[in-house]
């Protein structure tokens, strides 16, 4: 077959790639059409956002028309939010304010959900189960020995829990309730938010999120502008990596929030034992809290790694200065120059060991078929490490350029 060449044959392909790229609408796939008629019925009046599917993010929601900064992106009724109100108000609930001792707002929300996902066509919240996901990627779900047997029920057994308990760790929202005495002092701030929970998240958007009493809605506002077409994200915090993996089960590239810590263990290998201050010096570190929340970040070291480092490089003669340096004073240009080698030899030594854990990994992804998806996303959280690590380098190497 020819292939299309010139001018409408460029478009055509420019067109496509496009639509790739801005992702590809769901919205006429039956469990959307059913979920949308569900949200209408309970008072939903529709949204600029239709369900898509994303190269790079999966699953999510589309804008039909441009955002400005300042736009409402959806306000959800309060009959569509799923909360221990709903649970009280179930079969379910009679059952759980005679329950002694009292069980969590999260273990009430668990067992709703597996009992309405059992019972299927019967349940009123068959709509959004159905688009939940079926299994997620949170460390939490990696394979392991289980709590309690699966034959311990037929309904709520391990793996549900475990579904149930991940369906509400990675996609509520955060709204207080009033304590009530039939659960336990754990807090009543979850919300499960159908449709708004396929909004995924960005580092890089900020938005407004609230329940508003006068509407009696759950709404979000953004601060940040979108393109027709393309994904509307929303900001679930200023979490890095390890916090998105560890909640979430996922990595955001890029990420401005991500950092790279260093222990105190790493820390002291670069200064000798034969230091007859070394001692008082690490005591002053531990009493001032220098010795946690050590990084490397996007800029380069932090302000509290680079402290520690001078601390630990003052020479005899420069001790007593401890309170000064502390606060960020200059002690000698010496000293100023030696955090900044000891700092780029600890930041070449975590690139290499970042760099041999990627080539474990990529060992173990060809060794362990079943834990492929979890070791891609503890992969990508280790290459974001390396690409930290490698600016803070280049960064360190022109700090020492400037002052040779």
């Amino acid at each position: 077959m020819k292939k299309s060449r010139g001018r409408t044959g460029r478009k055509r392909r420019r067109k496509h790639l496009k639509s790739f790229m801005d992702g590809v609408n769901c919205s006429h796939k039956l469990e959307y059409i059913k979920l949308q008629k569900w949200l209408k019925e309970r008072g939903f009046e529709g949204t600029n956002l239709r369900p898509a599917e994303f190269w790079g993010t999966g699953r999510g929601l589309m804008a039909t028309k441009a955002l400005q900064a300042g736009d409402l992106v959806i306000s959800l009724p309060e009959k569509c939010l799923l909360t221990t109100g709903t649970v009280l108000s179930s079969c379910l609930g009679g059952y759980i304010v005679k329950w002694k001792p009292p069980v969590s707002p999260l273990l009430a929300l668990c067992t709703f959900l597996i009992a309405e996902k059992h019972v299927g066509e019967k349940s009123p919240w068959k709509p959004y189960l159905d688009v939940l996901p079926k299994t997620y990627t949170c460390p939490a779900c990696l394979d392991h020995d289980p709590l309690f047997a699966e034959n311990t029920g037929t309904i709520f057994n391990y793996s549900a829990l475990e579904w149930a308990w991940c369906t509400i760790n990675t996609r509520t929202i955060y709204m207080k309730h009033p304590h009530r005495e039939c659960f336990s002092l754990e807090p009543d701030v979850y919300a499960l938010a159908p449709y708004l929970d396929l909004l995924n998240h960005s580092p890089n958007v900020q938005v407004k999120a609230a329940f508003n009493e006068q509407t009696r809605s759950y709404e979000i506002w953004t601060n940040s502008q979108c393109k027709k077409y393309q994904e509307v994200f929303i900001c679930y915090g200023p979490h890095d990596n390890q916090r998105l993996l560890l909640e979430y089960g996922f990595v955001a590239m890029d990420n401005p929030h991500s950092s790279v810590y260093v222990s105190a263990e790493t820390l002291l290998k670069y200064f000798s034992p034969l230091d007859k201050q070394r001692k008082a010096k690490v005591a002053i570190l531990k009493d001032h809290n220098f010795l946690e929340n050590l990084t490397f970040g996007w800029d380069g070291p932090s302000w509290r790694l680079l402290t520690a480092l001078k601390v630990l490089s003052l020479g005899a003669d420069e001790f007593a200065c401890w309170r000064r340096t502390l606060l960020g004073d200059v002690t000698s240009a010496s000293n100023e120059q030696q955090a900044l080698d000891t700092a780029a030899k600890i930041c070449h030594f975590l690139i290499e060991e970042t760099q041999h854990v990627l080539l474990q990994i990529s060992q173990l992804k060809k060794d362990k078929e079943n834990l492929k998806t979890h070791l891609t996303l503890v992969e990508m959280l280790h290459s974001e490490d390396l690409k930290i690590l490698q600016k803070s380098a280049e960064i360190l190497c022109n700090l020492n350029l400037a002052t040779a």
